[in-house]
């Protein structure tokens, strides 16, 4: 048996059509498949290989690790310079609010926790979402994520779960003293990059601090450089009770991470001691690529260059096709007329060793998420596919 009628035969599939290439390796932005091909990736895994595939350093970082020890013990036991190292310098470029992490291995395991620890600290049960949010497919996670279609076979799932209007301020007096905790995304991902104005964010902040409920930043997407600051909450000048962040905080590792204050999250160590707990999370093979992925950004992204080369691609991919765009840096939301003009546009750019994507929720529009350290040679290539592609809708 190969490895592709294994696949098909033996791995749990998330749809009945799955692209299907089989991967030989990966280096920088190109994916290289066993038939010899190579592909241009806009997709960067969703936003989770922001400094390219299989950077040296990561590479070398887990290397180095894994030859001295992997999982020696569950979260939390045991001092582990890789963790302790790899907290300090993340928490170092957070507000001083936020300084305490709690790693995990996703971004839906970070939402969960989150969610937890709102009730924990607030005695509340109330959570606030928005609509056409996602925030994961873990139960907790997919209960405050808004699209329905996923959501309803899969009911009942949390009590006391309410929706509100994304980006309308007029609906923030709905968040009240029962509410435990309000999670939005900072920029909306699933729903097609829905930018929100500064204004909403900085009242959905002063209404929570109003009422004592907590705000969750899901940057789960957003973080790492992806829109251009570092985290995607820079940009609005406002800071979360909670951030959670996942994808590209590992250099292409599994991890994720739920940060607050030390004291909010003592809730989860005491009354009941292991309030929260996981085998896990934060392993030290992960942390130490999570360390030297700070390390690269450190010392070889320049994040005013993503927005650059956001701006740059988005003024080639003007076509009377595309109905609008929607960027933050290089993350990117492609409108088009209906999901046929979007499956057109993926099968062209597959057939031309291009890599683009799609969205789960918003079917008429597709999605770039290049490593951030893309050139402009090859934004170059990227837009001339894309055009090609429009051209033939």
């Amino acid at each position: 048996m190969n490895d592709r009628q294994s696949f098909d035969k033996h791995v749990a599939q998330t749809t009945p059509y799955p692209i299907g290439l089989e991967i030989e390796r990966a280096e920088g932005c190109v994916v290289y498949t066993t038939d010899g091909k190579e592909y241009l990736d806009l997709i960067a895994g969703v936003a989770v290989n922001n400094i390219g595939h299989s950077h040296p350093k990561i590479t070398e970082a887990i290397s180095r690790q894994a030859s001295d020890y992997m999982h020696v013990m569950v979260y939390g036991e045991y001092i582990q310079s890789p963790q302790s190292k790899f907290a300090e310098s993340l928490l170092d470029l957070l507000p001083p609010t936020l300084d305490n992490v709690y790693f995990v291995n996703s971004g839906t395991e970070a939402n969960e926790a989150a969610l937890k620890l709102a009730k924990r600290a607030t005695g509340r049960s109330e959570l606030i979402s928005f609509r056409g949010s996602y925030h994961g497919s873990t139960h907790g996670s997919l209960s405050v994520s808004g699209n329905e279609t996923k959501k309803l076979p899969f009911r009942p799932l949390l009590p006391d779960v309410r929706f509100l209007r994304h980006n309308a301020i007029s609906d923030l007096t709905e968040i009240t003293e029962k509410t435990a905790g309000v999670i939005i995304e900072v920029i909306q991902g699933d729903a097609g990059v829905r930018i929100p104005d500064v204004d909403f964010l900085v009242k959905l902040r002063n209404r929570c601090s109003e009422v004592g409920a907590l705000l969750i930043f899901d940057e789960i997407q957003t973080g790492f450089g992806r829109t251009g600051k570092m985290f995607g909450f820079e940009h609005f000048g406002v800071v979360p009770d909670v951030l959670t962040i996942g994808k590209a905080m590992a250099g292409g590792m599994p991890m994720g991470g739920m940060i607050a204050n030390r004291e909010l999250m003592k809730e989860l160590s005491d009354n009941p001691i292991l309030g929260h707990i996981t085998t896990f999370g934060g392993h030290p093979v992960c942390c130490a690529a999570g360390l030297a992925n700070l390390e690269v950004f450190r010392d070889e992204i320049d994040l005013e260059e993503v927005e650059k080369k956001g701006a740059y691609l988005e003024n080639k991919l003007k076509n009377d096709k595309v109905k609008e765009i929607r960027r933050k840096g290089l993350m990117f939301a492609v409108d088009l007329a209906d999901f046929d003009e979007v499956k057109s546009v993926f099968d062209h750019c597959l057939e031309n060793g291009l890599l683009t994507f799609w969205f789960l929720s918003t079917s008429y529009a597709f999605r770039l998420s290049p490593p951030l350290t893309i050139s402009y040679k090859q934004l170059d290539r990227a837009a001339s596919v894309i055009q090609e592609a429009l051209d033939r809708i």
